[in-house]
This record gives structure tokens, C-alpha cells and sequence, in this order.
């Protein structure tokens, strides 16, 4: 047996990997399964890790400390990467309202904990980790911890204030999500509603009856309104063709049109007469519905296209081709001549099967191309994350600069390249199960040495006097600002349900609950907000957790 005493309790480097890999995987099993429909995933990797810490598992700390600071850093980024894109898109129309709100609730959570800590006489960074585990934040809790190892203060205290609020933390949400609906929601307001906001591609037909068209070209048509649609097919006389900018639109023509549902009544005004059938049913087969034009998905997979907008193609113009929709990480957009396409997008073309085979060498179509990981740009952007994390800023009031640190400095590049990346030609796409892999990888890894640094501590700490205390303070930092602030978007604002309990989610940072969410309430509503204020909040808690730590330390 002194080979397993060897790789489970001597200090080595094949020991550490064992140990992580053991905990990861206990944890990762764990976190599986449902309890009251609830399941912790990869977060029960952290209480794993406590319990192998707590029956004396331990690595050697130079290792330690590397192996959680790369989970982090690898973790954050990732997520950079994945919300980068519709950062700066989610303060639009109705984000902006979902968005104040949630920062409302992040804001108000601190100064909950600011003030709980002058009261209670805690320290600042058992309550700032009280505040992590309340909201389930562990990218704010590694913030927090590299802000205390600039300070010189102890790092490991916030892990297990955490570890104690991290359970009510995710239940927290979900029971005061049930108390709103019990006690402030009617049972008609569940039947919900589309939200006019949503721009989803949708296809509907249309008859030209309106003589204000007539014999005009689709461009001068365009230009009639604000009204953003692309046009498909037009039959005419039997025959179906791809229409140009400057073709002639005749009377009688049938129009195929994708645009936006909230455009409907626009487009009937201006086309003149609608189609009733159902173009938007996912069993249509669009080859079948004539004979000389095909449809197909196209996979741009060329770096040179990365970044440019649709419009400079010009595919209508050269190969007689349409493109009706494109496809990116799930979500379908509107093909408009602006749009900026990425690498890895899917465009819906329609056309002459010559011209499609010939757009298909233009824009790449070499799926196996996507399952090459662009590694490059994730090694750079930690490089800069890494380096702006570094860069010291001072602030009034403070007596040493502030610093993003392993947490923030990397959660910012990964947006901006998320974000602007293809507008420079940096190739940022990852498939959705790779960038989920990075994520997982990344926070197994950080939730583990956290798990294993704090587990000798955790359960003198829970049973102690002040234990129940600390459970009691995170709960109430869990449940009071979403139903202030719950309270006001339903019942002031007149947010619907679904919306406000995406929001409250999103500002928690709490998957789990929009799981819950997600199963009782009808409608994509929750998931919608949850996208709209989840980058943001999830920024704001990782800096706040500094800032706090920084001005009242």
C-alpha cells in the first residue's frame, strides 16, 4: 500500500495531479445529482475539495497556489470570451431597464455588506466572501483574494465564509423566486407575452397590392422606411427567381420576406397583402417548394471574411444568390448588408445549385476547420489580461492603486476580443462545447485548491458560535436584494415575471435557479434576461469585490 500512501499524501508532482484529478472528478459526479430538482454541477467540486482538506488531502503550496491561479485565469477569460459578444448589445431598449436593475441588485448587496460588517464587527473580507458564497460568485471570490494578497492580508478567511453561504446561496434564489410569484404575481400574468424587442428572423409572404411599390426597385423600397427585411424569393408569372437591390418589384408579385415579427403590420401597409400560411415551421423542407432554387447552410470558415460586413460580399450581385438568415452560437440574426460576420457563422443561402457551389468555395464551408482550436488567440488574450490585471491605477481616496489582478484583467480582454476581435480579423470563434470545456477545465481546477486550502478549517469554522451567524448574514444577503429590488420591477416598473426572474438570475449569477426558472415558467422570457444582464453583473461583482476590499480595508 505504499504506493497509494505515495500518490495520495507524499508532496510530488504526480501526487498533486492526482489529488486534483480525484477531487475534480468526485465533484463533478457529485454535482450531478438532483436533489428537490436542484443540482449544485460543477460548483460541488469546492465542497469536495473541503471534505478531501478536511481528512488531511494537501499539496504542496507553490503548486497549489499555481494550480488555482491557472484555473482562474483560463475560467475567467473563457467567460470573457463567451458574454464578449452581446456586452455592449445588452444596453439596448429593454437591456438597459433589465440592466439597472441589476446592477441595483449588485450594488445593493454590497452596501449590505459593507454596513454588515460595521455592525456585526466581522472583518470586511469574511463578509465580502460571505457576499461571494451568498451570490455564488467564485470569479469575485478569486478577485478578492488577489486583492488581499496585494494588501498582505489573509487570503484564505473569504473561502470559508464562502463554503458557508455558498448552499443557501443557491437555494436562496430559488425560494425567493417562489415567494415573488406566491405573494406579488397573478396567475393570468404567467402567460406571457412576446416581447415586441425580440428581433428574431421571421418569415412570412406577401403579395405586392400597393401601388406605391410598384415597378420600384427593392433598394429604393428599402429606403421607404426603417423597416429591416430581405427578401428571398419573388414568384412572378410561375417562375421563382433570387431578386438584386435593383430589381423591379411588378404588381402581383409574391414576395417571400424574412424580417422581424414586430415588422409584420409595417410590411403588410407596404407590401399590401399577406400570406396566412406558416413559413416558420421547423419540418418545412425548402428545396421542395420549387424546383430551380435550393436552400442550404453555408459555414464561413475562410479568416479573411472574419470581421467584414455582409454587404462587401456583394453574393447577391456576383453569384445571384440571397442570403436569408445567419446562424451564430445558437442564435439566428436578420441577414442585413451591416451585419459583421464572424468565423464559424452559418448563413442560409438560396439559389441556383451552380451559384451555391460556387458561393461555397467563396466563403470556405470546411466544417473540420472549426474543430481546429484557435489557440493563438487564447494564449494572447491571457498574455493581455495577465498584463492589463498588472497595470496599477490609483483612485482618489485610496492609499495604494488598485489592481485587476488574475480575475479582472483577464475577464475584460475577454470581452473586448470577444467583442471587437472580429473587427480587427482576430479569428476568437470557438465552438460552444470547446469554450464550455475552457470554463469547466478552468473553474474545476480553481474550485478544487480552493476546496483543498480551506477544508482543514471549514467545519471548526461552521460549528463555531459565530457559524450560525455567518449562515444567517448570507442569506440575507442573498434574499434581500432580489426582493427589494423584485418587488420593484413587477410591481412599479410592470416588468413581467419572466423577465424580472431572468434578471434576478443574471444578477446572481445563478444558473441553477434559472434551471428552476426555466421549468415553471412558461416562455424563453428568464433565459432572455438572464443573456441581458448576466456579462455585466458578473463584471461588476469581480471589480466590486476589489474596490470594496481596497476603499473600506
Amino acid at each position: 500500500m505504499e504506493w497509494l500512501n505515495s500518490i495520495l499524501f507524499e508532496h510530488s508532482a504526480i501526487q498533486a495531479i492526482v489529488v486534483l484529478a480525484l477531487v475534480c472528478a468526485v465533484g463533478l459526479v457529485l454535482g450531478k445529482i438532483h436533489f428537490l430538482g436542484i443540482s449544485l454541477g460543477v460548483s460541488f467540486v469546492f465542497f469536495a475539495g473541503i471534505l478531501a482538506g478536511h481528512f488531511g488531502l494537501s499539496i504542496e503550496p507553490e503548486v497549489l497556489t499555481f494550480a488555482e491561479s491557472f484555473g482562474l485565469v483560463i475560467f475567467v477569460y473563457a467567460l470573457g470570451l463567451q458574454v464578449g459578444p452581446g456586452f455592449f448589445s445588452s444596453f439596448r431598449k429593454d437591456g438597459i431597464t433589465l440592466n439597472s436593475l441589476a446592477i441595483s441588485v449588485v450594488l445593493l448587496g454590497t452596501f449590505l455588506t459593507v454596513l454588515a460588517s460595521f455592525i456585526t464587527q466581522i472583518s470586511l473580507p469574511d463578509m465580502v466572501g460571505l457576499l461571494c458564497g451568498a451570490t455564488t460568485n467564485t470569479p469575485a471570490l478569486g478577485a478578492a483574494q488577489q486583492t488581499l494578497k496585494q494588501l498582505g492580508a489573509d487570503s484564505n478567511s473569504p473561502a470559508l465564509a464562502c463554503a458557508v453561504a455558498y448552499p443557501l446561496g443557491v437555494l436562496g434564489v430559488i425560494l425567493a423566486i417562489i415567494f415573488i410569484r406566491k405573494v406579488l404575481v397573478d396567475n393570468k400574468s404567467l402567460e406571457l407575452k412576446k416581447k415586441e424587442e425580440i428581433n428574431r428572423p421571421y418569415i412570412a409572404a406577401f403579395k405586392v397590392r400597393n401601388p406605391a411599390v410598384f415597378d420600384k426597385s427593392i433598394q429604393e423600397i428599402a429606403s421607404m422606411g426603417r423597416i429591416k427585411f430581405v427578401i428571398s424569393r419573388v414568384w412572378r408569372n410561375g417562375n421563382v427567381f433570387i431578386p438584386t437591390s435593383e430589381k423591379l418589384i411588378r404588381e402581383g408579385d409574391q414576395l417571400l420576406v424574412i424580417s422581424s415579427e414586430k415588422n409584420l403590420p409595417s410590411l403588410k401597409v407596404l407590401f399590401g397583402e399577406q400570406n396566412t400560411d406558416d413559413w416558420n415551421s421547423e419540418d418545412i423542407d425548402w428545396n421542395a417548394i420549387d424546383s430551380q432554387l435550393v436552400s442550404r447552410r453555408i459555414v464561413i470558415t475562410r479568416p479573411e471574411l472574419n470581421g467584414k460586413k455582409l454587404g462587401t460580399l456583394r453574393l447577391r450581385n456576383i453569384y445571384g444568390i440571397n442570403v436569408s438568415r445567419v446562424f451564430r452560437s445558437g442564435v439566428e440574426l436578420l441577414a442585413t448588408p451591416q451585419l459583421t460576420l464572424q468565423f464559424g457563422d452559418r448563413l442560409t443561402v438560396i439559389g441556383e445549385k451552380v451559384a451555391i457551389q460556387n458561393v461555397e468555395k467563396a466563403l470556405g464551408n470546411t466544417v473540420q476547420n472549426l474543430e481546429e482550436p484557435n489557440l493563438v488567440t487564447v494564449f494572447i488574450g491571457v498574455i493581455l489580461g495577465l498584463a492589463l490585471g498588472a497595470v496599477p491605477v490609483f483612485l482618489p481616496g485610496m492609499s495604494m492603486p488598485i489592481k485587476l489582478g488574475l480575475a479582472g484583467g483577464p475577464i475584460i480582454v475577454g470581452i473586448l476580443i470577444g467583442t471587437f476581435g472580429p473587427r480587427l480579423h482576430m479569428i476568437t470563434y470557438t465552438t460552444q462545447s470547446a469554450n464550455l470545456m475552457l470554463r469547466a477545465l478552468g473553474l474545476s481546477l480553481f474550485l478544487a485548491c480552493l476546496g483543498i486550502r480551506t477544508g482543514g478549517d471549514f467545519f471548526e469554522t461552521v460549528f463555531r458560535p459565530e457559524g450560525l451567524l455567518w449562515v444567517g448574514l448570507g442569506f440575507g444577503l442573498t434574499v434581500l436584494p432580489v426582493l427589494l429590488v423584485g418587488t420593484i420591477a413587477l410591481k412599479i416598473l410592470k416588468i413581467d415575471f419572466g423577465s424580472v426572474t431572468g434578471m434576478i438570475c443574471g444578477s446572481m449569477a445563478n444558473p441553477m435557479a434559472l434551471n428552476f426558472a426555466n421549468e415553471t415558467i412558461p416562455g424563453d422570457n428568464p433565459s432572455v434576461a438572464y443573456a441581458t444582464v448576466y456579462p455585466l453583473s458578473m463584471f461588476l461583482r469581480v471589480i466590486l469585490a476589489q474596490i470594496t476590499l481596497m476603499f473600506f480595508l
